[in-house]
């Protein structure tokens, strides 16, 4: 799982708040990851992230299982991990 985050961007922090109320639920079968887009646009515009926040969700096999602009709901995570994973 991937959050493209901002800096000064409100709507990021409700979104790692969100994320970070679902980690303990999932442990360590999911790898987290963040990218700031200011710090890699490289990487931001390879993932064609157009706006903050956005969450990726990426299954082992590598192929986008989720993707949300804005503040994603926990139900919404929790159901896109749960098609995710193996």
């Amino acid at each position: 799982m991937t959050l493209y985050s901002s800096s000064f961007c409100g709507a990021c922090t409700s979104t790692r708040e969100t994320l970070e109320r679902i980690a303990p639920l999932v442990g360590e079968r999911v790898a987290w990851n963040e990218i700031n887009v200011a710090d890699d646009p490289a990487a931001s515009e390879a993932a064609g992230i157009t706006a903050t926040p956005t969450v990726v969700i990426t299954g082992a096999d590598g192929v986008e299982r989720m993707r949300a602009a804005g503040v994603p709901t926990t139900e919404h995570v929790l159901r896109a991990l749960a098609a995710a994973l193996p």
